[in-house]
């Protein structure tokens, strides 16, 4: 009889055992969904971030631009008569 009991009291503390470890998994895996949620959306805005500061480099990196600044930041004009002087090595 004690034999028997010994093997129940086993039994039921390994059935515990598996569902506390169940219920640890379980809620391991909803936190780890959540943070690659949240990790995700942090990428999806990077990206946006990333596309807005490559137009806006292609934007100020336009010739028309960089002229007009030129213009009317810095006074700049077209030279009136201009000369290009190559240098070799």
């Amino acid at each position: 009889m004690n034999v028997r009991l010994l093997i129940v009291v086993v039994m039921l503390a390994t059935v515990i055992g598996t569902a506390l470890g169940v219920v640890y998994n379980r809620d391991e895996t909803r936190r780890t969904a959540v943070s690659l949620g949240d990790l995700e959306n942090r990428r999806d805005e990077l990206i946006a971030e990333w596309s807005r500061l490559q137009l806006e480099q292609a934007w100020l990196a336009d010739a028309g631009q960089v002229e007009s600044k030129a213009r009317e930041h810095l006074g700049m004009g077209v030279a009136d008569n201009p000369q290009i002087l190559v240098i070799q090595p």
